[in-house]
């Protein structure tokens, strides 16, 4: 089986930015392994969806990563 390649906080960021465009992204490695990260998102695509739709937006953005390079991920989602 083959090692899936870690990203770093910057990586993770860019991903983020570029699935939701003019969000601010800051993106925290909890543990040091760059593999358990907190994402704290604001962006406007945000307004008028519930906290899950806004983490499903943020989940569906860092897509397959979550199975291969993410283990776990806390997720912090606002409007601006």
């Amino acid at each position: 089986m083959q090692t899936p390649q870690l990203l770093t906080p910057d990586e993770l960021q860019r991903i983020i930015e570029t699935a939701l465009p003019n969000a601010t992204v800051q993106v925290t490695d909890l543990t040091g392994t760059r593999d358990h990260y907190r994402v704290e998102v604001v962006a406007e695509v945000f307004e008028g969806k519930t906290r899950l739709q806004q983490h499903q937006l943020v989940y569906k953005a860092v897509g397959d990563h979550m199975t291969q390079a993410v283990h776990a991920l806390q997720v912090r989602t606002r409007t601006p």
